[in-house]
This record gives C-alpha cells, structure tokens and sequence, in this order.
C-alpha cells in the first residue's frame, strides 16, 4: 500500500460509540497508515468544547480528520472542519453508521486505510438546523420531528437488546404510543398543514441503521428532500415499517415528499414534538404561533474522503 504524496492523520475518537467498538476500530487501521509512512494522531473525545480546538490544531496541521465513531460524531465534527476548509474523514463504528452507508464507505480495516491513504475528496452538502435564538448546528445525514425522534431517544436508552434489533423495536415501540400532531411545513415558502407522525428533512438517503427514509436524496445535489408521514393507525404504520427499509414506504397515499433549499417547521400537540438529528436529540418543535425550526441546505461545503 503506498501513495505518492503520504497524508497525515487526526483520528478522534467517540470511546463510547457502537457499545465500545470506536476504540477497536482504530488499532488496525492506524497500524496500517503507519506502516505506509503517515503520521498518525489519536485523541479520544474530551467533550464537544474540546473537541473544537483539536479540530482547530488538526486543520492547521495540514492533517485529515478523522472521525471515529457514529453519525453523531461525524456530524459535531463536520461543522467545525467545513468552517475551517479542512478534510474529513470517516472510520464508521457507532450504531447507525448510515452516512457512511450513504457514501458507501469501506467496513475492512485495509480497505479503509487505502481509502485514508489514496481516496479522492468529495464536496458534500451539510444541513443547518436553526431553533429560534439559538446558533446553527450542523447535521450530517438528516433532521427528523415527531415518532422517529422518540424511536432514537429508545435507541439511546437500548442497553440489553443486540444492536441489529434495537432500532426495529425501538420503532415499534414508539409508533405504539405516538399521537399525531398538527405540523405546518414550510418548503421554500410554500406552507403545507398536516396531521403527522413525523417529518423529515433529509441529506442523506438512511437513517435509523439502514432505513431508506428519502431514497432520492443525494448528498451533492444542494436540495433538501421532506418526507412527511401522515397519521395513520398504530397498526398501519408498524405493517408498513419493512417498506421503509427499501424506500417503498414512498408509495403509500399517507406519505408526502417535497424539495426544496430552505424548510420550516413548527407544530401543535398535546404534548411536545421531538426533534433529532443523526442519532442525537436536538429539542422540540416550536408552537405554530412561535418562530419555527429552520433547517437550511448547505450545498458543498464539506470535503470528505469518500
């Protein structure tokens, strides 16, 4: 394994990613870019304001980051390495995995370190999720309201189940105890009223370990897909769930999918509507009556390895 011009490395590291499998994930790899004459630095996560100044250093350093561990991870890293015109990286080892599913990133130790070594950059869109007062966070893959925010917060808690079942049951479980709110969606100005269980503004295809949720959306096309799941019985939408896993669920008439670079989102229901993004919890949906959540396309912004 060689490469003409060597590049050097900064692997940061989530210790607690996939139960414990980041840490793991490492030690092959880095051998690896080592023994083909990179530098190699690993840093396990001291917590997010940590992790800024090592972003910071690494970037300035000349050195790609590298992020170990899931979609939560990639996305506190993408922000702050698309802001400083860095590259990135992704050594796929969380739960979900699903924006490298989406890129279709290698899972062998070999063949992620050829793709370290020897892969070409890619400019990849980000989003940017706005609550109101708040600051823009980036999210990597997708921004989700409402029954799939509650599966992800039951996939957090998932400690007994075997990882390829936690987000099955985790869905059940939530469409089992979801009610359905009144959510304006707003798509490039034009306000669309539904009665939902979820909508998501999506990136990346995946999400929820391999669920086609947006089975057109493309990471470097600069548009935003919505899916919008209208409320249906408990019993309808947990039959349906397999078809999410292959994009089907797209056919069904309680299904709606827009486009558009800028969308809003507000809503009014018994009780609050969560809102997540690649795998971590974000808050909840502002009141119709309150300014909305915004969540904004940030096409290209991103160099990856990929």
């Amino acid at each position: 394994m060689s490469s003409t011009a060597v590049r050097s490395f900064s692997f940061l590291v989530n210790p607690g990613a996939g139960g414990g499998a980041a840490p793991e994930a490492v030690v092959p790899v880095a051998r690896l870019l080592r023994e083909a004459g990179a530098a190699v630095e690993v840093t396990y996560s001291p917590g997010p304001r940590a992790m800024t100044a090592l972003v910071r250093q690494a970037v300035d350093r000349g050195d790609v980051v590298v992020s170990v561990g899931g979609d939560g991870m990639l996305a506190s890293l993408a922000g702050e390495v698309a802001e400083l015109d860095g590259t990135l990286a992704v050594l796929p080892a969380g739960r979900g995995n699903d924006f490298a599913r989406m890129l279709d990133l290698p899972t062998e130790p070999e063949a992620q370190a050829r793709l370290l070594l020897e892969g070409s950059e890619r400019s990849v869109d980000l989003l940017g999720a706005t609550f109101p007062g708040a600051a823009p966070r980036a999210v990597a893959g997708s921004v989700y309201c409402g029954v799939d925010a509650r599966a992800a917060a039951i996939v957090a808690r998932s400690r007994r189940l075997p990882q390829r079942l936690q987000y099955p049951v985790a869905a059940v479980r939530a469409l089992a105890a979801y009610r359905p709110a009144d959510v304006e969606v707003v798509v490039d100005g034009v306000s669309h009223r539904y009665a939902a269980a979820t909508v998501v503004v999506a990136n990346s295809a995946f999400y929820g370990k391999g669920m086609k949720i947006a089975p057109l959306a493309a990471v470097e096309d600069g548009r935003l897909d919505v899916v919008v799941i209208e409320a249906a019985s408990r019993v309808s939408l947990i039959r349906s769930l397999p078809k999410v896993y292959d994009g089907g669920h797209v056919a069904l008439p309680e299904v709606t999918t827009l486009t558009g670079r800028r969308v809003e989102v507000r809503a009014d229901a018994k009780v609050p509507v969560p809102v997540g993004g690649d795998g971590e919890p974000l808050g909840d949906l502002p009141g119709l009556a309150d300014p909305p959540l915004v969540v904004e396309v940030r096409p290209g912004v991103l160099r990856i390895l990929a």
